[in-house]
């Protein structure tokens, strides 16, 4: 039993799960084109008319096979290391922050920039996960094996790159995700060394 428990703790399937819902959100609004507008990120919906659901919603919305290929490509895969590391609970956690945090953030930056159009992705959420994964290479008492500060720093400039040099993304939920999930898994780590220093020192 205990074996069996264990081996379910190490198999993604938070990332499996959220994959699959994105896929099966992305189908019902291919049949339904209309639900996209209904969740997507649009600024005068949240902030005049108050429908603060669409921050969330938002996150498991595309708008076309090729987003939604791209960003569960990334998702499954990096998505599966993090959730290994850090298991199913804090992942989850980590990947909801990260979207709505960037959304937060892409808000905040279409109001500044009197620029309105609505957007939709769980990118912002992705990006997080990049950041995460900074944050754990940097404060994490638990090495990564071929995971190295290098690698990290270019993936995120790269991916990165590839926004603002693409045309029709957000890049500031690119960005607000990034930060958001880097800050919330540097406040894991430091909570997991104290607490491991602590049971050290009482024992």
């Amino acid at each position: 039993m205990r074996a069996r428990l264990a081996l379910l703790r190490r198999q993604p399937i938070i990332s499996i799960g959220l994959v699959a819902i994105n896929v099966a959100v992305f189908l019902l609004c291919k049949n339904f084109g209309k639900l996209i507008y209904m969740g997507d990120l649009d600024p005068v919906r949240v902030l005049n008319y108050n429908e603060y659901g669409r921050i969330l919603w938002s996150i498991f919305l595309h708008n076309g096979i090729d987003h939604l290929f791209n960003n569960m490509l990334i998702l499954f895969f990096l998505g599966s290391m993090i959730e290994n590391e850090v298991g199913h609970v804090r992942y989850t956690v980590l990947y909801f922050l990260s979207g709505i945090g960037g959304n937060l953030v892409s808000l905040y930056a279409k109001v500044v920039n009197n620029e309105f159009a609505a957007s939709v992705g769980a990118s912002g959420a992705i990006f997080g996960l990049d950041g995460a994964l900074l944050a754990m290479v940097l404060f994490s008492d638990k090495r990564m094996e071929n995971v190295t500060m290098p690698r990290v720093l270019l993936m995120i400039i790269c991916s990165l790159y590839n926004g603002f040099v693409g045309g029709n993304i957000d890049n500031a939920a690119h960005v607000g995700g990034l930060i958001t999930g880097f800050a919330a898994a540097t406040a894991m780590c430091v909570f997991r060394r104290w607490r491991h220093r602590g049971n050290r020192y009482y024992k």
